[in-house]
């Protein structure tokens, strides 16, 4: 196998304490399912899915069809959840799998009654309810009807109901979030009334989890709060004002690459494309082989720093597909191949992904799931068999 230019090395045992504090903060009667759609948020869907099953999750929460379908063929035999959307053409193998399908709209519901007739089994059906994030999920005008037809299928099996917060994370308000919550429970006393058991009624994603109890419910989706991250330092602050001491997480991800040329360059020189930097001084460059193309932001070209010799290197000129370049003129005894940290620790210093998300203008969530879609993960500390 060629060498690495870029590899990402994930903390399993952070994994699982992660969850296991998650799983400490639930109610007993509420099931745990650990969210792994995106390649587990960057950190790699199967390794992560099999952390979190060791470290007591009962569920796993999927997007796609395709993630399901991958963990299925590795064994995984828990409880999945897929949240996002799946094609009608695709839904005999989703009850094949024997995986709960999110559903809002009826013509989904009327190939999923049709697709459980043709496997022999009834579809685990889970409503997406709308209660203001406006994304997915059946407005209240349109539930019943769905109700009707699924009372009119023995193929389909109303296993879970659920719906998706649209502001608890970016703020100290939680207004909107409560009034979401009220709409959810009014909705779920509606198919209540009209006759039908919601085994797994759900709605706490993880910063819910942290805030609210009474979100609880029998399930609760632990996405970013799993691989160690807090949803917002808003969340963080919440928690404080309400007299909640945070959760300590850890966060799993650290992302390496190594340095594929060292040189000097003179004062007045221009630094990569567009020469968006020139040198006040006689310059010494590491060339790294990381760029956008393995989601190390463009935004963070002359912004970032990286780190060199457990110090900090800034970026000089701009990001570029494949290669971006550091200033080690203050690091003494730079050479090729040294290892460089992009994100994580190194020594004492250390770059979080909230940090780097500041610097690209964007979301840890998205700092985490966009590095190095080729790079291997390498899992450390996993628990014994």
């Amino acid at each position: 196998m060629p060498t690495s230019l870029s590899w990402l090395e994930i903390d399993a045992g952070a994994l699982a304490n992660n969850l296991r504090r998650f799983r400490a903060l639930l109610s007993p009667k509420t099931r745990l399912m650990a969210v792994v759609k995106g390649e587990a948020y960057g950190h790699g869907m199967l390794p992560a899915a099999r952390v979190a099953l060791r470290a007591g999750a009962d569920w796993l929460g999927v997007f796609n069809l395709t993630e399901a379908l991958e963990l299925r063929r590795s064994g995984v035999t828990a409880p999945i959840l897929i949240m996002g959307y799946v094609p009608l053409a695709d839904l005999s193998q989703a009850v094949e799998l024997d995986v709960a399908v999110t559903v809002s709209s009826e013509e989904t519901l009327r190939a999923l009654a049709e697709a459980g007739h043709v496997e022999g089994r009834p579809a685990r059906v889970h409503l997406k309810l709308e209660t203001g994030t406006h994304r997915l999920g059946f407005m209240r005008e349109d539930l019943g009807r769905a109700l009707e037809l699924m009372r009119g299928s023995r193929w389909l099996k109303l296993e879970g109901a659920h719906t998706h917060f649209a502001n608890i994370e970016d703020t100290t308000e939680h207004d909107v979030a409560r009034a979401q919550l009220a709409r959810f429970k009014e909705l779920l006393q509606f198919i209540a009334e009209a006759g039908f058991e919601v085994e797994f009624p759900h709605t706490a994603c993880t910063a819910a989890a942290v805030l609210f109890p009474e979100t609880y419910f029998a399930l609760a989706r632990v996405g970013i709060g799993f691989y160690g991250l807090w949803p917002s330092k808003e969340t963080f602050l919440s928690a404080l004002q309400a007299g909640r001491e945070p959760l300590v997480l850890q966060p799993a991800m650290c992302w390496k690459t190594r340095v594929a040329q060292v040189k000097t360059v003179p004062r007045g020189a221009y630094v990569g494309y567009g020469c968006s930097y020139r040198c006040t001084r006689e310059t010494r460059l590491a060339i790294l082989p990381v760029g956008y193309s393995n989601g190390y932001d463009r935004k963070l070209s002359n912004t970032a720093h990286v780190l060199v010799r457990g110090q900090r290197a800034p970026l000089r000129g701009r990001v570029c597909m494949n290669l971006c370049m550091a200033d080690v003129s203050d690091i003494p005894g730079v050479v090729l191949e040294d290892e460089v940290v992009l994100l994580g620790r190194q020594g004492e210093e250390c770059i979080t992904p909230e940090q780097m998300a500041a610097w690209a203008g964007t979301i840890n969530y998205e700092v985490v799931t966009r590095a190095d879609p080729y790079a291997e993960r390498l899992y450390l500390n996993l628990p014994e068999e």
